[in-house]
């Protein structure tokens, strides 16, 4: 669970303008966040399998707005993900 301020810096850095807090660019940064967090703790406790689940939910989640940016702004798809340095 990411707190206020982790989740108002990512709110920042990704938006598009001064009011976006919804677009896909913030989405899936605030999604990429709460994997490598998810995935620390999994690290940690290997048979939290309810939180295994959820992992997998927004991973996919996430999939499939990566796979909308790519169709409609394939430039800010690649700087997205270079920016969050995730496999393609």
């Amino acid at each position: 669970m990411l707190g206020k301020r982790v989740k108002a810096k990512i709110v920042v850095e990704h938006r598009k303008h001064e009011k976006d807090t919804g677009s896909a660019h913030v989405q899936i940064a605030m999604l990429s966040r709460q994997i490598d967090e998810l995935a620390k703790h999994l690290k940690k406790n290997p048979k939290d399998h309810h939180s295994r689940r959820g992992l997998l939910k927004m991973v996919g989640h996430r999939r499939r707005l990566l796979r909308y940016l790519k169709k409609k702004e394939p430039s800010a798809y690649e700087k997205l993900v270079k920016k969050l340095d995730l496999k393609k």
